[in-house]
């Protein structure tokens, strides 16, 4: 769904800050890519800061689970877009938690080291990509459609 010029430049960035939850909760699939290319951790300079103040709390992750659920998504006082990307973001942020657990349940599999690897590739991967076109969509003023997950967000979000 796009609206373009329905939403401020205000809007466009509170839009954008949600996705810093799955994408800090997604890091440490990208370990092998950044041991692999060492260059690749640059970027994560801009969000290093956020980074460190999410480690250093204590449930962190929990908390703004919930608080932007209960004090964002679910305040019809929000514009729609914000809330639409809010809710986007935390069930990103689920997916994240779901893969982590696929990989703790085949970790100690024997002989499981390279398609440990490839799949932490993977959802790293991904993860970037869908938080990147997600920004993308939310600076310009539309709706990010990411499949599946953006049908469970309309159902969620009215």
């Amino acid at each position: 769904m796009t609206w373009r010029g329905s939403t401020t430049v205000k809007d466009r960035i509170f839009a954008c800050l949600p996705y810093l939850l799955p994408l800090v909760e997604g890091i440490g699939f990208g370990r092998y890519l950044f041991t692999q290319f060492p260059p690749l951790r640059l970027i994560l300079i801009p969000i290093l800061p956020v980074i460190q103040i999410y480690n250093s709390l204590p449930f962190a992750g929990l908390i703004i689970f919930f608080a932007l659920f209960m004090l964002v998504v679910r305040n019809e006082k929000i514009s729609h877009f914000i809330r639409f990307n809010t809710m986007q973001a935390i069930l990103l942020d689920i997916v994240i938690f779901l893969c982590g657990l696929l990989v703790r349940i085949l970790n100690p599999v024997p002989g499981s080291n390279f398609a440990i690897e490839t799949l932490a590739n993977t959802i790293f991967i991904g993860l970037v990509v869908a938080v990147v076109y997600s920004v993308a969509q939310s600076i310009m003023g539309r709706y990010a459609e990411i499949p599946a997950i953006s049908d469970a967000v309309y159902m969620q979000v009215r």
